[in-house]
């Protein structure tokens, strides 16, 4: 057996990104040929924010390129559910895709809502590609200020 002798010391940077590229090409659509409509199909989940201010809770969704109109927001009980969908455009649809790390199709995303909302009165608007969802807290979970008396 032959001893082979290496003049480069390990560089573990290097290793990991030679690792990086191979799994991007097991994993990348365009390189899995065949497979590329179902074997690795990815889910996607929206990345969300959940902020507690003093009287309500803000939650925020980053939703870039879905529609208002592709958006459902339900609240049952103490769970909220948002599903929702985001089309590729018409010209990309009949194109040949050389690389695509964008998403589209359909989601759902629940959350279970924090003690003390108010249900009947959350609200919902869409601004540049973030849903922000408004869920006022109701009046007896507010925090209220206690004066002390002097006897």
């Amino acid at each position: 057996m032959a001893i082979a002798r290496r003049n480069r010391m390990w560089d573990p940077v290097g290793e990991l990104d030679r690792v990086r590229r191979e799994i991007e090409q097991v994993f990348d659509p365009p390189s899995r040929g065949t497979f590329s409509d179902g074997l690795f199909e990815r889910e996607f989940s929206p990345a969300l924010d959940v902020v507690e201010k003093e009287n309500e809770f803000l939650v925020s969704v980053d939703l870039p390129g879905v529609d208002k109109k592709d958006l459902s927001i339900t609240v049952a009980d103490t769970v909220r559910t948002l599903k929702g969908e985001k089309h590729t455009a018409s010209e990309a649809r009949d194109a040949k895709v050389y690389r695509k790390e964008t998403w589209d199709g359909t989601f759902e995303r629940t959350l279970s809502l924090p003690q003390g909302v108010d249900t009947t009165r959350i609200e919902a608007k869409m601004l540049d590609g973030v849903l922000q969802v408004l869920l006022p807290k109701r009046e007896e979970v507010k925090p209220r200020q206690i004066a002390v008396k002097v006897s």
